[in-house]
């Protein structure tokens, strides 16, 4: 018997059951990925040469992107949940591998044909192999397959570089989030932050050998310092701070600087469009949308903006009234949280004790089986990549396991900032395979402190239903196919369906009656309570819609434009959608886009108008439950069977009226965020 070599070893090509997090070192992470790219090479060569290909040939193909996915998926992970210096080398290294693959496969012409050859011949095909077929010949168009000799290599390059230019986008942001310390030693300019992250910070001091108190940039410190600190010398130096990362401005100005990489991942993009015969890079990205053109996007926006700015005054408007000043962009945060408890008698610190962690996913789990039959059961985690992460089987009404979860909640060094559920495995069900999906639900969340437990805000509350909807889209998935399977190939507009349509019910009593026990003494959130709670969806509603919408607005028209803009465009292009849309507008050192990571560094380009595109669907799926009862079993079989279990198979807006028996209407929304009828119709 041989001896096993070290790629025998590497713990990256074991792809049976779950990945081998533990055991993965920084080493493993090349020799993995080229090896897995040979062999899968290797094996598309001889999926080209089929003269007929035909269902089997597909199952074999799809085999071929979840081989690598399986070895990729896992490094990638990694790399945004335990980013050491030796771990982001690698993966840095394998980057050009992977895009390279990938650009490979996606002009191979023999593979081309060969879908080709399906879609024209094969109509008796079943309804998601026909759907695989159309996407797959829609996607190597999109990739450049017809490009032919410097074309197709400058295409080649273009995608190599990008892939670099995102990746180093976000690690920039990183960096210059964990270098920011503010060291505190006058007690006075913390009054107002909560105890807990005065008594973080003190221990951070001491870790320091300083005197007083040392806070951090982490998300949880950020909102807190932002929404509490009394002393608004304190709040402006955050603000600076949080809103200067990875720029040319602020306490690490020019340091990690992605002024230059901006101009860069445009400039790539708007060739990469031109290469494709796109007129700009947002008109490619909608080719793979549920919207139907550029225009569409721009003027569903624009209304929007139109239909909610004037609440939006309003808002601000309220807030000075209170502040009895106008109100610079660092108050705004805190005065929210006055205003708050003044009109809703809320405070998002005095309901912190009420949501402990272990009771809010407690109470969600039991919501998740009211609603779709399963249960999720915490498990030994086989491996993990941080002791404070949890491993749960998702099982079915008759306890046969269907799925996995892992948790990872709390804020770190060396962890991406925000929240997100990303693809652990796929499901697979073709040939001899039978692969469960399991997903990564991860957030940044204050850590337990002491004897203290994780306590969250409600706002936190409503984060951990979002990324569980996402999480729960890619778990009760049906489709056989990894390609189609939960969230994949999902257009990018409607897969924030199931994640916002989550988020409402955290704002309901009897929801927040499950989820809500005082962590000393258990009780139970009182009842007045639970309706503020209720009423507080719809307060400051218009401030927060014309901030998503000056989002997705500046970067629509960003990736809209028809030349290769430089920095000071992109600064002026956004003031301009200020102008149109925000009533809030910030100093000159303000250096959003640095940070707005989403579109340079994730996969919102030209798509971060998704999110209110969704929302529209969210809003009408969740009205559906509420005409039906909340919790009524039919509704959400119907949501599960025709939402939930499609994942890509279907368009996006067949699944919607597959489940609400009709196209979508915008009155949901503008209901739920508190524009009245005769406000939008005066817009």
């Amino acid at each position: 018997m041989p001896e096993p070599t070290d790629i025998d070893r590497n713990p990256l090509l074991d792809t049976h059951g779950l990945p081998r997090f533990a055991d993965i070192r920084p080493e493993h992470i090349e020799p993995a990925v080229r090896h897995v790219i040979g062999a899968q090479t290797a094996r598309l060569a001889e999926l080209s040469a089929v003269d007929n290909p035909n269902v089997e040939w597909l199952e074999a193909l799809e085999s071929v992107y979840e081989a690598v996915n399986l070895v990729w998926s896992p490094v990638a992970h990694l790399n945004a949940v335990d980013s050491s210096p030796a771990l982001r080398d690698a993966y840095n290294a394998c980057i050009p591998l992977i895009t390279d693959f990938y650009t490979d496969l996606g002009q191979n012409r023999a593979l081309y044909e060969r879908f080709a050859a399906l879609h024209e011949a094969h109509t008796d095909l079943e309804p998601v192999v026909r759907q695989i077929v159309r996407l797959g010949v829609r996607d190597f168009q999109l990739a450049g397959v017809a490009l032919e000799g410097a074309e197709r290599e400058r295409y080649k390059e273009v995608m190599q570089s990008l892939a670099a230019c995102q990746a180093k986008f976000e690690q920039n942001l990183m960096d210059s989030t964990d270098a920011f310390t503010h060291h505190v030693t006058d007690e006075s300019q913390l009054a107002g932050i909560p105890a807990v992250f005065v008594e973080r910070a003190a221990e951070s001091a001491r870790k320091d050998n300083l005197d007083g108190w040392l806070l951090r940039l982490d998300p949880p410190t950020y909102q807190a310092v932002m929404s509490h600190a009394e002393h608004e010398g304190i709040r402006e130096a955050y603000y600076r701070a949080w809103n200067t990362r990875a720029s040319d401005e602020g306490p690490t100005a020019g340091k990690w600087d992605n002024g230059p990489l901006i101009e860069e991942i445009l400039a790539l993009r708007r060739e990469a469009a031109d290469l494709l015969g796109f007129g700009s890079y947002a008109e490619q990205s909608i080719a793979t949308k549920m919207a139907d053109s550029t225009d569409a996007v721009i003027d569903f926006l624009r209304d929007l903006a139109r239909r909610s700015r004037s609440l939006a005054q309003r808002d601000l408007a309220r807030l000075e009234e209170l502040a009895q000043r106008e109100l610079n962009p660092w108050d705004v945060g805190f005065f929210c949280e006055r205003l708050r408890k003044v009109e809703l008698g809320l405070s998002e610190e005095a309901l912190r004790p009420y949501f402990p962690l272990a009771s809010v996913l407690d109470g969600l789990f039991e919501l998740a089986g009211t609603l779709f039959g399963i249960q999720l059961v915490e498990q030994p985690a086989p491996q993990r990549w941080h002791d404070s992460v949890r491993y749960y089987s998702l099982r079915d009404a008759t306890g046969t396991e269907i799925g996995g979860l892992f948790t990872d909640f709390f804020a770190r060094p060396n962890k991406r900032g925000g929240a997100w559920m990303d693809v652990c495995r796929n499901r697979s069900a073709i040939g001899e395979t039978r692969q469960l999906p399991v997903a990564h639900l991860v957030c940044n969340f204050n850590a337990p402190f002491g004897t203290t437990p994780s306590l969250l805000t409600h706002s936190d509350v409503v984060t951990l239903f979002h990324e569980f909807g996402h999480s729960i889209h890619h778990l009760l998935t049906e489709v056989a196919y990894p390609s189609l399977a939960g969230i994949n190939g999902v257009a990018w507009d409607a897969v924030e369906l199931p994640s916002q349509f989550l988020e409402n019910f955290a704002f309901l009593p009897d929801v927040l009656d499950r989820i809500a026990r005082h962590y000393e003494t258990g009780e139970r959130l009182p009842g007045e309570i639970m309706e503020k709670l209720q009423k507080s969806r719809a307060f400051l509603a218009g401030l927060a819609m014309v901030r998503q919408l000056e989002f997705a607005l500046f970067d629509f028209l960003l990736h809209s434009a028809g030349a290769k803009p430089k920095l000071a465009q992109v600064r002026a292009l956004l003031d301009e959608v200020r102008q149109e849309v925000a009533v809030i507008f910030p100093p000159e050192y303000h250096r959003f886009a640095h940070s707005f990571s989403h579109i340079f560094a994730g996969g919102y380009a030209a798509g971060y108008y998704s999110y209110k595109w969704a929302e529209v669907l969210a809003a009408d799926s969740f009205a559906a439950f509420r005409e039906s009862g909340y919790f009524d079993r039919d509704t959400a079989e119907r949501f599960r069977r025709s939402i939930l279990a499609v994942g890509g198979s279907c368009d996006a807006i067949d699944a919607f009226v597959a489940f609400r028996g009709r196209p979508p209407k915008l009155e949901p929304l503008l209901e739920q965020s508190g524009i009245s009828l005769d406000d939008a119709r005066a817009a």
